[in-house]
């Protein structure tokens, strides 16, 4: 593996991220609270790796720029900007989201996670897409 294979890696780890918050979603909504706390570690712990190699990629590769202009990169960057933005700003809620069921705070918990779970599965669904636009469909 090479720092190239990075972005497939992040794109696979995003993928990941994305079934396993559906897969704690439906457990949590069965009442299942177990298997949903078990999930939703491992999900934060993909996001947390994606976030390693993202940010390893990027300080050794640097960025990608998307190749085409016109209508594909009207269209690519209507989904990467917003996929930034959320990424960066949903982190500190995450953590919070985190915090508040390691510390037995439930009701804080479920009322932040109703705002945080769609908002990181928008992010981790958009991360394969914004991969596919720039490594795959584009080039």
């Amino acid at each position: 593996m090479t720092f190239q294979d990075l972005p497939l890696l992040n794109a696979v780890l995003n993928s990941l991220t994305a079934i396993l918050l559906l897969a704690g979603w439906i457990q949590i909504k069965r009442g299942n609270k177990e298997a949903h706390r078990k999930i939703m570690v491992t999900a934060f712990l993909t996001s947390t790796l994606f976030l390693a190699c993202y940010l390893l990629h990027k300080f050794t590769v640097g960025p990608k720029l998307f190749p085409m202009q016109g209508w594909p990169r009207v269209i690519y960057m209507l989904v990467l900007i917003p996929h930034t933005i959320l990424a960066v700003v949903n982190l500190p809620f995450i953590l919070a989201a985190i915090w508040f069921a390691a510390h037995g705070q439930f009701e804080k918990h479920k009322r932040l996670t109703r705002w945080v779970w769609p908002v990181w599965m928008y992010v981790s669904v958009t991360g394969v897409l914004v991969y596919l636009m720039l490594y795959r469909w584009f080039v």
